[in-house]
């Protein structure tokens, strides 16, 4: 594939408060620790200390959740050398997406797999482990029971409830038998008795050979090393005055927040229920159930029976730092934001704040849909503008006739600029009236430049029809490329797209890559 890459900043597709991290903007500094660039990972790991004990469960609970799978030995060797106080993590996490959902999910792994090896070229005396960690305590069905193959949607159908990783994955082996020659691995995937247990073989199957090591946290050996915490925010609740105090400001710089901290920010996980624990006068509850404790019951129930208790968004980042020796989180935009909300819960717990790696970003690009951009003479940025905006653009550019009236308009803010100083030697007040004039001029001048731009547009249907037509390909439904389609749609017709993209990405490049077929 041929590449380019355009900054984030010019594809208009991200936040600001995005685009200002990853351009390392001044004020946001103190909510992080250090960029992620490959000079900086040093300190990191000088800096990162980790408890063996934590290492020898986190070893142990791998080896149990792999059983019964057959794993390459780069995944085998990964997971022993996580015994290892020289061996550290790069970890991605993402919802249990069905058939893995939309193309970022690719993206994700593809940068933490590439940030691994680039690592351990730069400090061969360690060792990286690329992890994937599944959200399989999300009970978010709606947003995982899709994906977009083809130019059709494929839907999950159940009336399961609970965390997700819990559901039998049954009905989504009926959906990959309906799929093409070359997707058997998802049918063999969801044999297995739980979406958890599928997500692991199908991401084993599609990366093991990279020696990517996924993890399930929902497992009570490793809740148990998150019990202090736990403790703290059911009794203490120093989580929601930490983010709160955060949050405002990060507000108070102008930037909107992703999340917010309740009192209590641990759901109750148990027999196909996933719900907020409250602080009642009697102890606590557990939402939209009969479900009641004391404070006693609480205790007892941190101490011996910790899988009970499932983090939210909050916590879950503290959690994974708990349990991992690692350095670096690969998230996607939101997920770079709300992080910046966490560091003084980090910090309170004593925990290791990881450096925070936007993944990689890309827009495949077709040969015919290549083709016929380039006859339109617009540039590779222009993809990424709106369909009408676009073709405004190209209308203007390509016309015989001058449709601007910019010239016009620079001449009539001088001429008025000239009358208010005529009217404030005569009468101060009579400002307003010529400038409120002077705007009905200009709206009325900008009106006309329109309609002679629609008139225009009526000559060129054709290069309307052309722009939409690629815009469909590369923003299908309006959105980017990778937040929509499956990677089948490119899988299918390179069984080698996979390896591409692992060449390809620069897991430290932070721009768009233009990919072109």
């Amino acid at each position: 594939m041929r590449t380019e890459t355009i900054p984030l900043d010019e594809t208009h597709c991200f936040s600001q408060f995005f685009i200002d991290y990853i351009n390392k903007k001044e004020e946001l500094v103190p909510f992080y620790n250090s960029f992620p660039t490959v000079p900086n990972f040093r300190e990191t790991i000088e800096k990162r200390n980790f408890k063996n004990s934590n290492r020898d469960v986190l070893v142990k609970v791998l080896k149990e959740q792999y059983q019964g799978l057959d794993i390459s030995e780069a995944v085998s060797s990964n997971i022993d050398r996580l015994s290892n106080s020289k061996t550290f993590t790069i970890t991605t996490g993402h919802q249990l997406n069905i058939f893995t959902g939309p193309l970022y999910f690719i993206y994700k792994i593809v940068t933490a797999i590439n940030a691994c090896k680039t690592l351990k070229q730069a400090y061969p005396d360690y060792n990286f482990v690329p992890v994937y960690w599944m959200a399989s305590e999300d009970h978010d069905y709606d947003e995982i029971n899709h994906f977009h193959f083809d130019g059709k949607k494929y839907t999950w159908e159940t009336d399961q409830k609970g965390a997700v990783g819990h559901f039998d994955p049954v009905g989504c082996k009926e959906l990959a038998a309906m799929l093409p020659k070359g997707t058997e691995f998802f049918q063999e995937a969801y044999s297995q008795e739980t979406l958890a247990k599928a997500g692991r073989a199908y991401v084993n199957h599609l990366f093991g050979s990279e020696g990517l090591v996924v993890v399930d946290a929902d497992h009570s050996a490793l809740k148990s090393l998150f019990s202090e915490v736990i403790e703290d925010d059911l009794f203490v609740h120093s989580s929601e005055d930490l983010v709160s105090k955060t949050s405002s400001s990060l507000e108070s710089l102008g930037y909107k927040t992703q999340v917010h901290a309740r009192q209590i920010n641990f759901f109750y996980l148990k027999n196909g229920i996933r719900e907020r624990i409250e602080k009642t006068d009697s102890g606590f509850s557990v939402v939209d159930s009969d479900i009641h404790f004391n404070d006693e019951e609480m205790r007892q129930l941190i101490s011996g029976q910790p899988e009970l208790f499932s983090p939210n968004v909050i916590l879950r980042p503290l959690y994974q730092e708990t349990i991992l020796p690692n350095l670096a989180y690969v998230g996607g935009p939101s997920e770079a934001v709300y992080w910046l909300q966490l560091k003084s819960v980090f910090d309170h717990f004593k925990t290791a704040f990881p450096l925070l790696m936007p993944r990689n970003f890309a827009l495949i690009v077709p040969t015919a849909a290549s083709s016929k951009w380039e006859k339109t003479g617009l540039s590779k940025t222009d993809i990424f503008l709106d369909a009408e905006e676009a073709y405004t653009k190209w209308v203007t550019k390509n016309s015989n006739h001058d449709l601007s009236f910019s010239d016009e308009l620079k001449k009539l803010k001088e001429l008025e600029n000239v009358q208010k100083e005529q009217a404030k030697l005569i009468d101060p007040t009579l400002t307003q009236h010529i400038e409120a004039l002077y705007t009905t001029f200009k709206k009325r001048i900008e009106k006309a430049e329109k309609k002679l731009v629609r008139a225009e547009k009526r000559q060129h249907e054709d290069r309307k029809h052309q722009i939409e037509a690629v815009k469909e390909i590369l923003f299908p439904g309006g959105s980017l490329q990778e937040r929509r389609d499956n990677f089948l749609n490119f899988y299918l017709k390179n069984p080698q797209f996979l390896q591409v993209l692992l060449k390809t990405f620069d897991a430290f490049d932070y721009r768009m890559y233009m990919l072109y077929e």
